[in-house]
C-alpha cells in the first residue's frame, strides 16, 4: 500500500518532532505496512509525508536501525530488515499466574509506602468511609535496568497488616494478601490512554507528552468486597494489554466493553 500524506506532526505536544515520527513509523514496520525487506520511504518523500526536516527524518530513521526494524543499504535507500525484533507471545496464562510470572520476571523499586485518607474516587470504589485510612503502595518494575511500568495500589488499612517495604520488594501484592487469607474473585478492568506528565516521564523514561497505557484495576475478594485499588502505567513502546476471553464471555461484559464520556454517546 502506497502511504498517502499525513497531517503535520503535531509540534506542541511536549514530544520531541523525531520520537513521534519514529513510533509512527515503528508502529507501520510492526502492522505490515512496510513488510520485511521492503524499502521504505526516502527521506524527501517522508519530510514531505509528515511536514518534518530533514535532521527529524535522519534522527527517527537512525533509532529505528537501532532498534532493530531498519537498516540501510549504501546507494540503494533504507529497508525493514527481514530478522525483525521476536514478536511477544499471546497471553494464555490465567490471572494469578500472570501476575505470579510478571513478579518474577522484572525487578521492583518500591517509591512510596504510608498510610492515609485515600482519593474521594479511590475510596468510593473501596467502599471506605469519608476520612477513613488505607494502605497506599507506589512501586516501579523494571527488566534489565529498564522501567517498564508504575504500579500505584490503595488497600483496606485493616488488610494491610502484612504490607511493608521488605515484604512488597520480596513480594507481589496480591502474594501479600493472599498470605493473609484473601481469595480473589471478581475483577473489574478500565484502560485508557494519556500523556506522560513530567513524574511519570521520569519514572518511565520517556519524553513528557509521551503516550502512556494506563490500566485501573478494582479487585474483588471471594466474599464480593472490594480488596485493592490498582492502577498500572505503561508505555506502549515497551508494553501491551493482553486479553484471553473464552467463549462464555463473549457475550457478556468479561469481554470488555467501551464506554464514552460524551453526552448522549452510550456505551459499545
Amino acid at each position: 500500500m502506497k502511504p498517502t500524506a499525513a497531517p503535520p506532526l503535531p509540534r506542541k505536544t511536549g514530544l520531541p518532532l523525531h520520537h513521534q515520527l519514529f513510533v509512527v513509523l515503528r508502529d507501520q514496520i510492526l502492522r505490515g505496512l512496510y513488510p520485511p525487506g521492503a524499502a521504505i520511504p526516502n527521506e524527501a518523500r517522508l519530510c514531505e509525508l509528515f511536514g518534518v526536516s530533514r535532521i527529524t527524518v535522519r534522527r527517527a530513521v537512525a533509532d529505528l536501525e537501532a532498534e532493530g526494524l531498519l537498516e540501510k543499504r549504501h546507494g540503494h535507500g533504507t529497508f525493514v530488515r527481514h530478522e525483525l525484533p521476536a514478536q511477544r507471545p499471546a497471553a494464555t496464562l490465567g490471572f494469578i499466574d500472570s501476575l505470579r510470572k510478571q513478579a518474577q520476571n522484572t525487578e521492583v523499586q518500591v517509591l512510596e509506602l504510608l498510610t492515609g485518607p485515600a482519593p474521594a474516587v479511590v475510596a468510593l470504589q473501596l467502599q471506605l468511609a469519608v476520612g477513613e485510612a488505607a494502605i497506599h503502595a507506589v512501586r516501579l518494575r523494571s527488566a534489565g535496568g529498564r522501567p517498564l511500568m508504575v504500579t500505584d495500589a490503595w488497600v483496606p488499612e485493616h488488610l494491610g497488616k502484612g504490607i511493608t517495604r521488605a515484604a512488597l520488594r520480596r513480594q507481589g501484592l496480591y502474594e501479600i494478601l493472599m498470605a493473609q487469607g484473601v481469595r480473589f474473585g471478581r475483577v473489574v478492568q478500565e484502560i485508557t490512554a494519556l500523556s506522560a506528565d513530567p513524574h511519570y516521564a521520569r519514572l518511565l523514561a520517556v519524553a513528557v507528552g509521551s503516550p502512556l497505557l494506563r490500566m485501573t484495576r478494582l479487585l474483588y475478594g471471594a466474599d464480593r468486597q472490594p480488596v485493592q485499588h490498582l492502577t498500572i502505567s505503561v508505555t506502549p513502546e515497551r508494553s501491551r494489554i493482553l486479553m484471553d476471553v473464552s467463549n462464555e464471555s463473549v457475550n457478556t461484559l468479561g469481554a470488555g466493553q467501551i464506554t464514552h464520556d460524551a453526552a448522549g454517546a452510550g456505551d459499545m
